[in-house]
């Protein structure tokens, strides 16, 4: 054991003088692995980014709600049997919370209805267009996650009422009032005036291409009056459970088919979506950056580990004579072969060293020039890209080490 730590210790003093004698050939040889631990790292930091983006956008929805609706939340080839359903209607709440009141041990909490639209919001001079308009009730914040910066929620006389006022979301009060109170302002929604009541802490958006920030929130009934009744209607049920979501989907089944009349051979009209069905979707696309970044990694990682065996043969055939006298004079195969393939390996690892600080560098670049996807640099991609390096080095270095503690030393003595 003391031995080979002796060998081990001049293998990797041998080893970094040889790289500091030859600066720049080490350097052009590490680049391939510098690529490969780059792709490696950005890979993982980029999943890792939209599984930390999914999950903060999936907190707003909510893990404990279920949506009726029309469409599902995922790709359909049938769409047109989606399409000729019978649209979900607001007064459909009404018949579920009855139907969930009068259910033993339910476990659903409470039904409340919501019709979105977009619309353009203007105050003075400034102006937001394409903005998400709901419509709901008073109800609506059992079912949200959503905190207050300033303001409140709708009252139930405000609620039923029909009255004209308004919750803005953060970056529409910002967009209208950069530099006051929203509260108590009156804006446009759609050319109607509406009072504004309350503004929305910041919730951010879900992985870049929609924000929980760019809504307002009406009354249903100053809603439907002001706007259209035939928009997308969805039905946000709370569940009591969230560890019992497959009881109570099932619950809402039943009783959304009684509530449609279905009879018992007809088929489903509705749909009921949670989170799971968005989280079926992610799945495809890290496997498509995982694959792509495979592909790179591995081609890049291929060419290191050539030009790594190549330049390590290159040092094999001028250190020959060297190989012959260490030989000549005692020096196991074994301390031989060791030389060379540490020689390989630390050239390896200062490479993927050099990767990683690149690849950190770029990452933390892409997470201040794009907040909303959260780019993260965890430990264990450095452990990764250093366990990569450290295979490539002792792949990449097997054969020319094995073939220098493989020469007989009278030959070697003897080479010019």
């Amino acid at each position: 054991m003391r031995n080979i730590t002796i060998e081990l210790t001049e293998s990797f003093r041998i080893a970094f003088s040889q790289i500091r004698a030859h600066k720049m050939r080490s350097i052009l040889t590490a680049l391939g692995v510098i690529i490969g631990i780059i792709a490696v790292t950005l890979m993982g930091s980029a999943i890792s980014g939209i599984e930390i983006g999914f999950e903060r956008s999936l907190s707003v929805i909510g893990d404990d709600i279920l949506y009726v609706e029309k469409w599902p939340w995922h790709n359909v080839d049938d769409w047109w049997n989606y399409r000729n359903r019978r649209r979900i209607e607001p007064q459909y709440a009404d018949t579920l919370n009855r139907l969930i009141a009068a259910t033993p041990n339910s476990q659903l909490v409470i039904a409340v209805p919501t019709l979105n639209t977009n619309q353009s919001v203007k105050y003075g001079d400034n102006q937001v267009n394409g903005v998400f308009t709901q419509g709901t009730t008073d109800d609506f914040p059992i079912t949200s996650t959503a905190q207050f910066k300033e303001g409140r929620f709708l009252t139930a006389i405000e609620s039923r009422g029909a009255r004209n006022v308004c919750i803005l979301g953060y970056d529409v009060a910002d967009a209208l009032f950069p530099h006051q109170s929203a509260l108590d302002k009156t804006v446009m929604i759609g050319g109607n005036p509406f009072r504004v009541i309350g503004v929305y802490s910041k919730m951010g958006t879900f992985l870049g291409l929609f924000s929980f920030d760019t809504q307002v929130v009406v009354p249903m009934s100053a809603f439907m009056k002001t706007f259209s009744a035939r928009l997308n209607t969805s039905i946000r049920v709370k569940v009591k459970d969230k560890n019992r979501l497959a009881a109570a989907r099932d619950e809402l089944t039943g009783d959304m088919r009684r509530v449609r009349g279905l009879r018992p051979e007809q088929k489903d009209d509705f749909e009921i979506n949670a989170q799971e069905g968005l989280r079926s979707t992610i799945g495809p696309v890290k496997a498509y950056i995982a694959i792509a970044g495979l592909f790179v990694t591995g081609l890049a990682l291929f060419v290191g580990a050539i030009g790594i065996m190549n330049i390590t043969y290159v040092s094999v055939k001028e250190r020959t004579r060297e190989i012959g006298t260490r030989k000549a004079v005692g020096a196991r195969r074994r301390t031989i072969l060791l030389q060379f393939l540490v020689e390989a390996v630390c050239i390896c690892l200062i490479g993927g060293g050099a990767g990683l600080a690149l690849s950190f560098l770029m990452t933390t670049g892409v997470a201040a020039a794009f907040p909303s996807f959260p780019m993260q640099f965890s430990t264990g991609l450095v452990i990764t890209g250093m366990i990569v390096s450290t295979v490539t080095g002792i792949v990449s270095g097997f054969a020319p080490a094995l073939s220098a503690s493989r020469l007989d030393p009278i030959e070697a003595l003897r080479y010019e």
